[in-house]
């Protein structure tokens, strides 16, 4: 891994959602954690795309999936995709009774239309 100076394993993730979907009342379909400060945000996919912002404004180049059972890494300054890496602070994913897309009562029913490509 090209970026592991960017890994703080102590680091806790942000909350069990999107961070910055969670304080607009948006939804998110999969979730990645920064590797650096532990921010959940939504993947490329969601409407929003907060992990790639976050990325943009921070510069933290290492996400990992949080979604439950996924153990990879992206970086996302060389675009490499890892299968895993270290451990970081659990949690490791969100609450398996979260649904995918999430959260619950805020997925609109056409939500599969409207996921980026």
């Amino acid at each position: 891994m090209t970026s592991e100076n960017a890994i703080d394993p102590t680091a806790l993730p942000s909350g069990a959602g999107c961070l910055e979907c969670d304080e607009a009342g948006g939804w998110w379909f999969h979730l990645r954690r920064c590797a650096t400060c532990g921010h959940v945000g939504c993947c490329d996919s969601s409407p929003a795309q907060h992990a790639t912002a976050h990325y943009k404004a921070t510069g933290h180049p290492l996400v990992r999936s949080f979604e439950p059972g996924e153990e990879w890494f992206w970086d996302y300054a060389t675009n490499e995709l890892y299968e895993s890496g270290p451990d970081l602070a659990p949690p490791a994913a969100h609450p398996e009774d979260q649904p995918v897309p999430g959260p619950a009562g805020r997925v609109p029913a056409d939500w599969a239309r409207t996921l980026r490509r």
